[in-house]
């Protein structure tokens, strides 16, 4: 949960308290110490931490609080003109990759992993899809028949670390800020280690179905490509991380049925949307999808 500090009418900071019992306090200091690395970093804005008298995670009680200096703007909507974000957002989460690839993280950085186990095995981070709202026995066979294909396809890309690393993970239109000059990328709470190419698949939360999609991927392609390379392997396994990310949605609001985004997004209609990509990934693995 995020808290606006407002002084004089003047946003100073943003206060997140961290809800209890998923990140431990080594994982909150370890996205701390990336985001305080990636300041200043060129061609990239993102949100700064900010110290209390405990540094920069304060303890009360038995929660965590975390401070973040203030930024101008907006979040990102979905009816703004995505088109015209989408190959900024590409740059950006290139430099977010390249800035990864080459950081030496403190002793002691851990951070939770997003694969294949971890978002769709007996314990996931984020819930399983079998809990999702209006699933009923028809749709749980054919999820499980998507869901077993999904992980042969993930398993055969694989986790070296030319396709997997750390990144964002929730790169959704939520986390992006805009304003004159651009994004800004804020909200790494779940940054950690996933595929690269699934940053693309965060950015289209709750969206994926929208007929844009086609034309929003080429655009974080054509971004992304300006900055850092993007093998064709990796185009390839773009509808699989769509799939894989949608899957992780659908689990989430199950375990979120009473927030203001299950309310918004209606949890049976977004199980109904998954299933339909399920049929579709397949029928022709979200042939649409590819670049």
């Amino acid at each position: 949960m995020d808290v606006a500090v407002v002084v004089n009418n003047r946003m100073l900071a943003v206060l997140r308290l961290h809800r209890q019992g998923y990140h431990s306090v080594e994982e909150i200091g370890s996205e701390l110490a990336w985001l305080t690395a990636l300041q200043d970093l060129p061609g990239l804005r993102s949100v700064r931490p900010v110290a209390g008298r405990q540094g920069l995670v304060t303890k009360v009680d038995t929660r965590f609080i975390v401070g973040f200096q203030h930024i101008p703007g907006q979040e990102l909507q979905p009816g703004d003109d995505l088109a015209r974000h989408f190959a900024p957002l590409g740059e950006i989460t290139a430099r977010l990759h390249l800035h990864a690839r080459h950081w030496s993280p403190p002793l002691g950085f851990t951070r939770k992993r997003w694969d294949a186990d971890t978002i769709l095995g007996p314990a996931p981070h984020w819930g399983h899809w079998r809990q999702a709202e209006g699933l009923d026995a028809q749709g749980a066979a054919l999820l499980a028949r998507a869901t077993d294909r999904l992980v042969r396809d993930l398993h055969a890309y694989g986790t070296g670390w030319k396709v997997f690393g750390l990144i964002h993970a929730d790169l959704r239109l939520a986390n992006l800020m805009v304003d004159a000059q651009g994004l800004w990328a804020i909200d790494f709470d779940d940054c950690g280690f996933g595929w690269w190419i699934y940053d693309l698949a965060s950015a289209l939360s709750f969206i994926e179905t929208d007929p844009r999609l086609p034309d929003l991927i080429a655009r974080w392609c054509e971004g992304y490509a300006r900055v850092a390379p993007l093998q064709a392997a990796d185009r390839a396994m773009i509808p699989a991380m769509i799939f894989l990310r949608r899957v992780l949605l659908t689990a989430w609001l199950a375990t979120r049925a009473d927030s203001d985004t299950a309310q918004s997004l209606g949890g049976p209609a977004y199980t109904t949307g998954t299933l339909q990509l399920a049929e579709r990934f397949l029928t022709d693995g979200l042939q649409d999808f590819r670049v």
